[in-house]
């Protein structure tokens, strides 16, 4: 498609009429022209479709003017001509830019009026004025008395053999620019300042006069050096950067020097709009993401700082809806994009009283899928966007590489967004963020994942209901149904007249094809993922765990929700695609929290251990070593009465009995007494009569002396 902007003449081949383009609509749906031939000519309404079918059936032609844009310096001009300009301008400077009402015939007449009435000038002065204004180019110097000689876009000044243009403050001449000059400007232009270095025009124009007006090169003690031509035979930086402004636009510039992507995104004219090209509530919906400049805490411990948030939109691109949305630490990824567009597919009742936000349907009523979703190449791309396709049937547009401009209606809700809630958040990182005396942000986050997607919430109600758009432009039914230009109202009404787009899904089949897929690991304590463990009907039917035990693991397919990981969702092979498997009850402490800050607590739980490991280990090796001295010790002091000439039977033969005898030993030695302190229990030690006889030639004897009795006994 050809395309046309303000300023531009397209000659009409069918009447041989030329006509300027003045004012173009942002939508590129409407533009004003004037004929520039026609002495008593008036703007005019032409739709942009019909000038692009012109050019398709050859009976439009773009076309340049002798007398387009007067480039005539006004710092030369006489005195008189610039008091005449001057003049004209101060009487139409005031209501040229009034666009487009300038151009419509009743508000121009209502601005002359006032003119006219404030006695600056005639109507038919007024109208000489404007008329000569659009018709030769919209500029001050429009407004210049005719020139017979003068230069213009596109056109050269006459030969001759006079040096033309302004003379020299010294006292050489200077040369004419001819085709063979102008032919090596070109050459210079391109091959010294149309290219990725930079360089400035100036020095362009140096390395030019080195290599074409060089009359010798000569070397003095190895050195160097060129001789350049006399002043009189050489072009000047003037004429040089003179014919570089007429002959090379800004648009080839900035691409030459910069790249077309650095133009695209950044230089390129902004003639269209988002809304132009979309019938009606989804046709087409955008999503993109952005990082929210506050910091958040965890919902396990406030003291744990989380770092800020991933914002996602999704908004339709006919009533500026925001149709969708997700608020987590998930990208921007292929999860999180997901995630929104499974958000925007939902009920958003639903959706809210999950925040404890009571709506009713009619508040939020998008819940459906588009025919297309424009997002952003890296996060559309792959497997899940073939899975997206073939089973939603949906169209899934790319937005091309540095051109974020393509989003341009979710992109300004970023800082729509941000704006209005800004003031209320703790937390929320100002411009003066990491300056030297500035506050640290980070401190001051009070805000859960929670309760900022609660925040965010309320702030798409209130958008969604008022955020009214002055410049919409509303077709002709719009208007003469007085729709209100707001999203939601917009919405309705679309619903109502131009449906057809929007379609409506089994929630659960929207969840199986949109959201995360992974694999899970059926083990004896049960369907383990992401450190959860999870159970379901099919499981304990088949007995999957009792074969994990006996048997192996083994994996299975599944899909998950990240805000909600109470749940995940089997694949199975059947018509109803999955089936759900819940948390077990031992996992508590994992319920009603999203993926993010699960992953979270994991994290710190492993770190901590980490940092405790080295002083784990300290102890750990102490308490080796303590074992190893009380061993030593035991080895090197064996007990006096051992008899080493015993044999290795005997040694084992009567452990029994000498383990009773132990066991009495213990009995004296643990003994109590309540209300007996430790310094007086060895007087007061309850003993307990042996079983066996005592020696005749002792009366009385202590456990100790009865034990070594029966090891002498036994020993002989």
């Amino acid at each position: 498609m050809i395309t046309i902007s303000v300023n531009e003449l397209i000659k009409d081949l069918t009447c041989n009429k030329v006509y300027r383009l003045l004012w173009i609509d942002e939508s590129n749906i409407v533009t004003y022209a004037i004929d520039i031939e026609d002495s008593n000519a008036l703007p005019f309404l032409l739709k942009v479709k019909d000038i692009h079918q012109g050019f398709i059936e050859n009976s439009y032609s773009k076309f340049e003017s002798d007398h387009t844009n007067i480039l005539i310096n006004h710092i030369n001009l006489p005195e008189g001509m610039k008091q005449k300009r001057d003049t004209a301008w101060a009487i139409i400077k005031n209501i040229v830019n009034d666009e487009p009402s300038i151009y419509k015939k009743k508000e121009r007449g209502q601005l002359i009026n006032e003119l006219v009435n404030n006695k600056v000038c005639t109507k038919m002065t007024a109208y000489k004025y404007l008329r000569k204004y659009w018709q030769r180019g919209k500029t001050m110097n429009s407004l210049l008395p005719d020139y017979s000689n003068s230069g213009g876009k596109g056109r050269n000044k006459k030969s001759g053999t006079l040096k033309r243009g302004k003379p020299r403050t010294t006292n050489s001449v200077g040369i004419n620019v001819t085709d063979e000059t102008r032919e090596i400007f070109r050459k210079s232009i391109k091959r010294y300042y149309f290219t990725s270095k930079r360089n400035s025009l100036s020095f362009a124009y140096k390395m030019m006069i080195k290599e074409f007006y060089a009359d010798e090169v000569r070397y003095e003690n190895g050195t160097k050096y060129i001789v350049i031509q006399d002043e009189n035979k050489i072009p000047s930086l003037r004429q040089f950067r003179y014919w570089h402004n007429k002959e090379f636009g800004i648009e080839q510039k900035i691409v030459s020097r910069e790249g077309e992507k650095k133009f695209e995104r950044d230089h390129r004219a902004i003639l269209g709009s988002s809304t132009y090209e979309v019938m009606g509530p989804g046709s087409r919906y955008q999503i993109d993401a952005t990082i929210g400049n506050v910091y958040l805490v965890s919902s396990f411990n406030s003291d744990y700082i989380v770092g800020k948030p991933i914002i996602y939109f999704v908004v339709d691109v006919y009533t500026h809806m925001i149709t969708g949305m997700y608020i987590g630490f998930e990208g921007p990824s292929w999860a999180g994009m997901m995630m929104a567009i499974a958000n925007a597919a939902s009920d958003k009742k639903e959706y809210c009283s999950r925040y404890g936000i009571e709506i009713s349907n009619e508040m939020w009523p998008s819940a459906h899928l588009p025919e297309i979703i424009l997002g952003d190449r890296g996060e559309l791309e792959g497997y899940n966007v073939n899975s997206l396709i073939e089973g939603l049937d949906l169209v899934v547009e790319n937005n091309p590489a540095f051109r974020p401009d393509w989003k341009g209606i979710v992109e300004k809700l970023f800082d729509t967004s941000q704006s209005k809630i800004k003031p209320f958040l703790p937390g929320y990182i100002q411009s003066d963020f990491r300056e030297r005396g500035a506050s640290d942000y980070r401190l001051e986050a009070k805000l859960t994942i929670d309760q900022y997607t609660k925040i965010l919430i309320n702030f798409v109600l209130f958008y969604n209901k008022n955020h009214y758009m002055k410049d919409y432009l509303r077709d002709e039914q719009m208007i003469r149904e007085n729709v209100k230009p707001t999203p939601l109202k917009l919405w309705n009404w679309g619903i109502k007249n131009r449906a057809g787009k929007l379609r409506k899904e089994h929630p659960n089949t929207i969840k199986f094809y949109l959201l995360p897929r992974d694999t899970a690991t059926v083990t004896s304590k049960g369907i383990k993922f992401k450190n959860r463990l999870f159970s379901c009907e099919t499981a304990i039917k088949e007995s999957w765990f009792v074969q994990a035990r006996t048997k192996k693991s083994w994996t299975v397919d599944i899909s998950y929700d990240p805000r909600n990981m109470d749940i995940i969702y089997l694949h199975i092979n059947d018509k109803s695609l999955f089936e759900s498997c819940f948390l077990l009850d031992h996992q508590e402490r994992y319920k009603n929290k999203v993926l993010e800050e699960i992953e979270q607590l994991l994290m710190i739980e492993q770190n901590t251990y980490k940092i405790e490991s080295h002083s784990l280990l300290q102890e750990e090796i102490n308490f080796y070593s303590k074992i190893e001295g009380i061993v030593d010790e035991a080895i090197k002091t064996p007990n006096q009465d051992e008899n080493n000439k015993i044999t290795k039977t005997e040694k084992i033969k009567n452990i029994r009995e000498n383990r009773e005898v132990e066991k009495s030993l213990r009995r004296e030695y643990e003994a109590f007494q309540i209300g007996v302190t430790e310094i007086d229990n060895d007087k007061n030690i309850i003993s307990f009569a042996p079983s066996e006889q005592k020696d005749e030639k002792t009366e009385t004897s202590t456990i100790m002396e009865l034990f070594k009795k029966q090891r002498r006994k036994k020993k002989e």
